[in-house]
């Protein structure tokens, strides 16, 4: 991420990071995958702050005042004994915000790097990383988003991160669901009990090893059992209603796993690339299905991002 040219005022960032989806069922807290959604961002320097916002959730990226980005940005300067310089900032955003889609991981991985740029801090991957899940209070989709692909992380310290990439086998295709209104992180944790039984703890690990393996070795018709969940999914369903209604389609022809897709509300569904059904109508089948339960949800056709935001 350094440039050449040593005068900071000549030199700009452009950046690329992706969606993603964390927990994946079992693998609460600890896995997440990125997809072709994207957070674009190119800024350079100016005399003074500035947004051009388009895409998705326009009005909320374009805001100068309390912007994730920015607030993030100057955070990290400033903690480093770096002066931050006015920015800016073009912003096209396809990710959408307070829906379980890493949205805010995203955003703060995007002031990292800037910090990193423009402060020539010249950081490890682990720590920016690290820094974005210090501030996350999680490692999964900082790591996803920064690295692509599919990713197993945890934290090694107050902010540096250990991070597992994994390329899954085959071809992976993905419809998400995404309802209208937004879920926060906070209320969706509020919900979840302070201790688990043994059985329920035994259960996620066996499932997270097999998630894994089904990853690595290609095994898609693993994820209809692989991706239940004992640890989050089912306390949240209440604030995700259309978790239990497209979980009922998990192993159905065409569909291979349905899981919510960080924490809601929105879900991600797996589909079986070697269906004779084109993705396309599958969708449709799942938006009849929704309907009837007198649901709604946008739903987008995409696949796994082999690339992440780092350069």
């Amino acid at each position: 991420m350094q440039s050449k040219n040593t005068n900071p005022q000549k030199r700009r960032l452009q950046l690329r990071l992706p969606a993603t989806s964390a927990n994946l069922g079992p693998a609460f807290d600890a896995a997440a995958l990125a997809f072709d959604i994207y957070l674009t961002i190119d800024a350079r320097p100016a005399a003074d702050y500035s947004i051009d916002a388009s895409g998705r959730d326009r009005e909320i990226c374009g805001k100068i005042e309390n912007h994730l980005i920015l607030d993030t940005y100057r955070e990290v300067m400033e903690a480093a004994g770096r002066v931050a310089i006015p920015l800016a900032v073009k912003i096209r955003n396809d990710i959408p915000i307070g829906k379980g889609c890493g949205s805010s991981a995203a955003a703060r991985l995007a002031g990292i790097a800037l910090a990193n740029h423009f402060g020539n801090l010249r950081w490890t991957d682990n720590q920016i990383v690290g820094e974005a899940s210090r501030r996350e209070h999680h490692p999964d989709n900082a790591s996803a988003c920064w690295m692509g692909g599919l990713t197993v992380a945890r934290m090694s310290g107050e902010a540096e991160a250990q991070i597992a990439q994994i390329k899954p086998k085959g071809k992976w295709l993905l419809l998400v669901a995404i309802p209208p209104s937004s879920l926060s992180t906070e209320e969706a944790r509020r919900v979840l009990p302070a201790q688990y039984s043994r059985a329920d703890a035994v259960v996620n690990i066996q499932n997270s090893m097999l998630l894994l393996a089904a990853f690595v070795q290609g095994r898609g018709h693993y994820l209809a059992s692989a991706l239940e969940d004992r640890i989050h999914q089912p306390y949240r369903a209440t604030l995700c209603p259309l978790l239990p209604a497209l979980r009922e389609l998990a192993g159905t022809p065409g569909i291979l796993g349905v899981a919510l897709s960080g924490a809601g509300p929105s879900v991600l569904i797996f589909l079986d690339p070697r269906a004779k059904v084109p993705a396309k109508k599958i969708a449709a089948e799942v938006a009849a299905h929704l309907k009837k339960k007198e649901l709604s949800a946008e739903l987008l056709l995409t696949a796994i991002a082999g690339k992440g935001a780092r350069p």
